[in-house]
This record gives structure tokens, C-alpha cells and sequence, in this order.
């Protein structure tokens, strides 16, 4: 059964003025819903504030606490920091860290929000407040629930602030394929990044993803893998480049996740980008994401289980 992690306060009224749409998450359970797919939904706890902080500095971590993040720094990250905001940008950490956790268990499960990769450490930047998979992935191995994390981050968008907060570890591996001229415009170091041209498409992305994903996993040997599974790469995405057909989405999905099971190793999704006018029809895209994750992984348990 697919193990789902969601709190109702991922959804936080919109500020006045604000390009951003919290009722994303929302509706994804809504789109949820509408597949009749069996699932158990697990209800996440804020993350403690002291493993913010062990990533974020702790001044910023106070701005946020406090609901007081300064103008300047609201507009890099695209909204104000109201008290709603506030509680979820908590969640969301503590949702990817319990993914994680029910991965390692069940070998895949799923944040229904998350996958803030623009956090910088005293900052955040395009809709990202906290970097809930740095933050994440330090306190898995800081506790001892994993001993080498890989970040495959397939948004269309460079995790350029997953990227800062992880370099110089051993323990971590960023590997991010995004689109070269989208945001942002100055480009971090990953452990391994690729930029693509503009509408790339399905045949080469997919064929870029088999050249340089395997090789990676094989190379760095992690023994959990968290995914932020951004659908912005979709042809019909707001801010995507990269033109990929719902199939191509599912391919690339699907894709990972035999990856990930061939070598035994769990892994843990978070929401990602995902942009548009028909905020429903971008919901119902992340679960389709969901479900080709997870539809694999079954896959892969029937096949070896028949063997």
C-alpha cells in the first residue's frame, strides 16, 4: 500500500499580492482521492527547530519563527512569511524526513509537499523558505538512519540551494538535470549537474537520464535516495522548458524508481515545481507522479517475489 505523507496545513492562505498558490497541495489530495487508490496517510510533526538550524543560520531560522522575515528577503522567496506560512514551512521538512523514514520501512513513500531546493542557508529563494531535503537528509544520517544520501532532483529547476548547503560532503550526493536557461540564472555546483536545451522532449531527456543516472548511483552507492519529483519539466508547465509529454513524466518516473529497486535502495519523493493557470490539473499531474513511483515499485516487489 502506498504510504503518503500529508498535513492539512501544507495549504496556507494565499497573502494579498501573492503569486503563489498553497492550495496546490490541496487539491492533490483531492486528486488523490479521485484514483480510489488504496493508501495509508501519515500525518508529519513540525521539524525540531534545532535541525533547521543545524543547515539553516540560525538568525534566519528566527525571522521565520517569528513570522518576521524582512521585505527584501520575501521578495526572493516570492511571498510574504505570514503565521500560515510560517507553520508550514516547518511541516514540510518534518513530511520529507517522515517520508524517508516510512521508505526505509516500505521501500517507497511520498511527501505530499517539499522539495523546496532554492533554500539558501540565511535565505530563501523562488517559493523555497527552508530546504526541506537538506535538512532532511543531514538528520537522517546524523541520526543513523542512513549512511549515504543521493538527492535526485529532476525538477526543471537547478537545486542550486541543495547544492551549496550539501557541498564538501561525502555523505551526500546532488545530482540535478534541469533546464540550462531556466531559473536560476546563476547556476550552483551539484555533485553531477546537467543543463538541457530548451524543449528537450521525451526521447532525450529519457536517453540523458539513462546515461548519467545509473552511472551515478553505481558510482556513489547510496543506501537511500531522496526524489524531488518535480513535474515542471511538462510541456504545459507555467515555467517549464523542457517539454515533456505526460508519458515522457511517467517514463522518467518509472525510470528512477526501477533504478532505485534493482539496487535495493529505498527511496523517498518530495512534490516539487509544478505551475499553472488550472491549479488542478497541475495536482493531478504530481499524482500521477505519485502513482508511476509507486506502481513501479510494486512492480518490481511482484517480480521478485514471483522469482
Amino acid at each position: 500500500m502506498l504510504q503518503l505523507v500529508h498535513h492539512p496545513y501544507y495549504v496556507s492562505p494565499a497573502a494579498p499580492g501573492s503569486g503563489f498558490s498553497f492550495d496546490k497541495y490541496g487539491l492533490v489530495m483531492i486528486a488523490m482521492a479521485e484514483t480510489q487508490l488504496p493508501h495509508r496517510l501519515h500525518q508529519p510533526e513540525p521539524m525540531p527547530r534545532h535541525w533547521i538550524e543545524a543547515v539553516h543560520d540560525q538568525a534566519y531560522v528566527a525571522e521565520v519563527a517569528s513570522s518576521q522575515v524582512p521585505p527584501e528577503k520575501a521578495r526572493r522567496i516570492g511571498f510574504p512569511v505570514t503565521e500560515g506560512v510560517t507553520r508550514r514551512a516547518f511541516l514540510a521538512p518534518g513530511g520529507t524526513w517522515l517520508a524517508a523514514k516510512l521508505a526505509l520501512d516500505h521501500g517507497y513513500a511520498a511527501n505530499s509537499a517539499g522539495g523546496s531546493h532554492h533554500a539558501l542557508a540565511d535565505r530563501g529563494a523562488g517559493y523555497c523558505i527552508f530546504n526541506d531535503l537538506a535538512i532532511a537528509a543531514n538528520r537522517l544520517i546524523a541520526e543513523g538512519d542512513a549512511a549515504r544520501i543521493m538527492i535526485v532532483d529532476l525538477d526543471v529547476h537547478q537545486g542550486d540551494g541543495t547544492a551549496v548547503l550539501m557541498a564538501g560532503r561525502e555523505d551526500v550526493f546532488t545530482l540535478s538535470l534541469h533546464a540550462e536557461r531556466n531559473f536560476p540564472a546563476r547556476k550552483a555546483q551539484s555533485s553531477f549537474d546537467l543543463g538541457l536545451p530548451d524543449a528537450t522532449g521525451d526521447e532525450a531527456y529519457l536517453a540523458a537520464l539513462a546515461e548519467h543516472l545509473p552511472s551515478a548511483l553505481d558510482g556513489f552507492r547510496p543506501d537511500l535516495i531522496l526524489y524531488q519529483a518535480g513535474v515542471d519539466p511538462h510541456r504545459d508547465d507555467k515555467l517549464g522548458r523542457l517539454a515533456l509529454s505526460d508519458d515522457g513524466l511517467r517514463a522518467r518516473d518509472r525510470f528512477v524508481m526501477r533504478q532505485a529497486r534493482m539496487r535495493g535502495i529505498p527511496l523517498a519523493s518530495a512534490l516539487g515545481g509544478g505551475y499553472g493557470d488550472d491549479r488542478l490539473a497541475v495536482a493531478r499531474r504530481h499524482v500521477r507522479s505519485i502513482l508511476a513511483l509507486d506502481e513501479a515499485h510494486r512492480e518490481y516487489a511482484r517480480a521478485q517475489a514471483a522469482s
